[in-house]
């Protein structure tokens, strides 16, 4: 074990005892989880059986100077225990909170049972009905959530989306494209202007596990009482994004972005759905080039020829916008093609 390792093993376990979790002289085995890029993440073996402890970094790990507030954790757990009322088995239980060291821990859900999207997506294991449940749950997060004052206080959270999301992904990719810079920049705008529901911020494969009751989500640390339409264009970017990582599995994926589109848009009942689909598309312009030439590139696109390809259609449609999805998911596959 590194000196690094000790260090943090030692400061879970701190956390852990303050949470309750632990006794005083108790020495679990930790072993660490591959996650993301914002938090440290381990596997811990508590007397009540394995847990997952999870606390946030403030800075995150990636090539950009990419800070972010670590205070994120509290909303991150507070965004579950909203979720766990509507949707009770699309979120981990939380087993515990220590917000003066940002820290967590929640229930460990076992990889045999609980894959993870990303992964089955790579595998070919390429599921609408997968794609079906996502939408329907976010929405239905949504729906319960919308035009509440007193949720909505929980989450002021707006200058943490601003640092996790809206700059590195919008407004760093504005400097790089000044021709697209102030489409970017007024997308930044308003989004960020925008108070209707209790936005997930990352709903990304690789934070959905495909329970045997459904979809589960992990991530929320961009948590935000902001547009609805983030959560739906975020999750259609990795869709799109997807055929180029695999193509082989296009069709499948493409087949995705269809059932995650439909099911959700025909759950809105806060606003015309018209509305949300059409926030949502001009988002997903942006995004789409946000993860090309934002702060947080996505790992996969190595080729410049599919970097390319992501540019063409974004472009397009950050100067000339779309009122649906479904003129940017059929441009996406014409560019496919070529």
């Amino acid at each position: 074990m590194s000196a690094a390792d000790a260090s943090d093993n030692s400061a879970f376990l701190a956390a852990l005892e303050r949470m309750g979790l632990v006794a005083p002289g108790e020495a679990p085995a930790f072993t660490p989880l591959a996650g993301g890029v914002s938090s440290d993440i381990c596997r811990v073996e508590l007397a009540s059986g394995p847990a997952c402890v999870k606390r946030a970094l403030p800075r995150l790990k990636v090539a950009a100077d990419w800070q972010a507030p670590v205070e994120r954790n509290r909303f991150e757990v507070a965004w579950m225990r909203e979720a766990a009322k509507v949707v009770p088995q699309a979120v981990p239980a939380v087993l515990g909170e220590d917000a003066a060291a940002c820290a967590f821990a929640m229930a460990f859900l076992e990889p045999a049972l609980y894959p993870v999207w990303k992964e089955q997506l790579r595998d070919g294991v390429v599921e609408p009905a997968t794609a079906v449940e996502v939408g329907s749950r976010i929405a239905a997060i949504h729906n319960a959530t919308a035009n509440n004052a007193a949720i909505a206080a929980q989450f002021p959270t707006d200058a943490i989306f601003f640092s996790i999301r809206l700059e590195p992904y919008l407004a760093a990719t504005a400097q790089r494209h000044a021709d697209c810079a102030q489409a970017l920049d007024r997308l930044v705008t308003t989004t960020a202007a925008r108070h209707v529901a209790l936005v997930h911020g990352d709903v990304s494969p690789k934070n959905i596990l495909a329970g045997p009751d459904g979809p589960v989500f992990l991530d929320a640390e961009c948590a935000w009482y902001g547009d609805p339409a983030f959560d739906l264009a975020f999750c259609l970017n990795h869709m799109l994004l997807k055929c180029l990582w695999r193509p082989q599995w296009r069709a499948g994926y493409l087949a995705c972005f269809d059932a995650l589109a439909g099911s959700y848009l025909d759950a809105v009942r806060w606003e015309p759905r018209e509305a949300v689909e059409q926030r949502a598309a001009h988002l997903l312009a942006g995004l789409l080039l946000g993860r090309v030439d934002g702060k947080s590139p996505v790992e996969y696109l190595n080729a410049e020829a599919g970097r390319e390809k992501v540019r063409q259609v974004a472009r397009h449609f950050l100067l000339e916008p779309a009122a649906r999805l479904q003129a940017i998911r059929d441009a996406w596959e014409r560019e496919l093609a070529k």
